[in-house]
């Protein structure tokens, strides 16, 4: 008898703790006050989206907010397609650019994981075009030709996470290292079909370096490198491994390099503003990489379209300290690693960086109202996320407009959840 009651305990504590599991681990739609939100204070979010659009500052958005697991604002406003007035979608594609790194960065932690390498080996122990690397001494602006210092030490992976090795952009970088890299054939672009991000990485590594490693911050070509160093170190393209490690383990069905035709429609067009910043459509043909039929350059560090929806599942497994729907992608203590900071006292404005996230501290928090150890960032095209493991909230707000001289609207859509916290 005792056996039988201890067995039915058992069996009850297991029952408990998966309700309880899944429970938190899987996004479900639910009212707002159902999680301590209001729908009233939420209404004022649509209010400031379709004024924006309105006074034709933007063609259209969308809006997510979670908390605790639980979607109690999805909501589409505008057009996706101003020529042809198509309403905006909640299920909608957007290019991701920036946010791809946050994907590709876990990504690579998962091979961490797997003891595949560590974060201060030399980029070189696996690239080796990145040996003896040099710092820019000298640039010459007549010709473009320069003088370099060999470098203090070698670049180590944790460098490309924490963007403080010395690499930078061949498009948004310094004027300088843009001239550098654009003689010295760098593309770092979103996608194409000519050339893989390999050939992009191997030019890279002969370039000089910015600055010294771990010198300062410079926003770079890093998780590009992070993109190939995955390819190197599981022997698999980097879209064929993220699809079988994350995407399908997560259900993230609509994030993709290259769209299948089937997807094209929902590719959101990308807009841009006039002398009077107003909103406008733009030449497509340099934002349609996404419809390449045979694209090859997978960029870890802008290449990804996705959706609101299947970010947020990325963002929620992260909350849920690597779980989401009862299975495990990373562990509590890698996640923590992940979303701690890692530049030290090194100057990122008011908050630091992780491996892959910037991370929120005391002095950001006092800006909007996000919580200190919160992580996030963006992409060029005009989307934001952040994932509050305070308060639980996964938010995003998706444009795609560049540029966006109103940027205050993402700023606006921070403070604004805040607000409507009625707990």
């Amino acid at each position: 008898m005792k056996r039988s009651l201890t067995f039915v305990f058992i069996s009850l504590l297991v029952f408990l703790v998966s309700c309880s599991t899944a429970s938190v681990t899987d996004l479900q739609p639910a009212s707002p006050e159902s999680v301590g939100l209001s729908s009233e204070r939420l209404a004022r979010i649509d209010n400031m989206l379709k004024e924006y659009i309105d006074n034709g500052r933007i063609a259209g958005a969308v809006g997510f907010i979670s908390r605790d697991g639980k979607i109690v604002y999805n909501r589409a406003f505008g057009v996706s397609d101003i020529e042809n007035n198509t309403p905006m979608r909640t299920d909608d594609i957007f290019r991701i650019a920036s946010q791809t790194k946050a994907i590709v960065s876990v990504g690579m932690m998962m091979l961490f994981e797997e003891g595949k390498f560590l974060l201060d080996d030399p980029v070189s122990k696996y690239i080796p075009a990145f040996g003896n690397p040099v710092v820019l001494d000298r640039f010459n602006e007549k010709d473009t030709t320069y003088t370099t210092l060999p470098a203090g030490r070698e670049i180590t992976i944790r460098d490309l996470f924490t963007h403080t090795s010395g690499i930078d952009y061949a498009g948004i970088g310094s004027e300088v290292m843009r001239k550098i890299y654009s003689k010295g054939g760098i593309r770092g672009g979103f996608g194409g079909d000519e050339i893989t991000i390999g050939d992009d990485i191997m030019l890279l590594g002969k370039m000089p370096l910015a600055h010294q490693p771990g010198e300062k911050y410079t926003y770079g070509l890093n998780v590009d490198v992070i993109g190939y160093l995955i390819e190197i170190l599981s022997g698999e393209k980097l879209d064929v491994w993220l699809k079988k490690r994350l995407f399908e383990p997560l259900g993230m069905n609509d994030t993709w390099f290259y769209l299948p035709p089937d997807r094209h429609g929902r590719l959101v067009k990308v807009n841009t503003e006039n002398r009077e910043r107003k909103v406008v459509p733009m030449s497509q043909d340099a934002a349609d990489y996404p419809l390449l039929a045979d694209g090859k350059y997978f960029s870890g560090g802008a290449g990804l379209s996705s959706t609101t929806g299947d970010y947020a599942i990325f963002l929620q497994m992260l909350l849920n300290n690597g779980v989401y729907n009862g299975k495990r992608l990373l562990a509590r203590r890698t996640v923590e690693l992940i979303t701690s900071n890692q530049i030290g006292s090194l100057d990122l404005g008011r908050n630091k960086f992780g491996l892959g996230f910037e991370i929120m501290t005391k002095e950001g928090q006092a800006q909007l109202g996000i919580s200190e150890g919160s992580f996030s960032w963006g992409g060029y095209y005009g989307t934001i996320y952040w994932a509050d493991p305070t308060e639980k909230l996964v938010c995003q707000l998706y444009m795609q407009q560049a540029p966006l001289s109103h940027n205050e609207i993402e700023n606006k859509f921070k403070a604004m959840v805040y607000q409507a916290l009625d707990d």
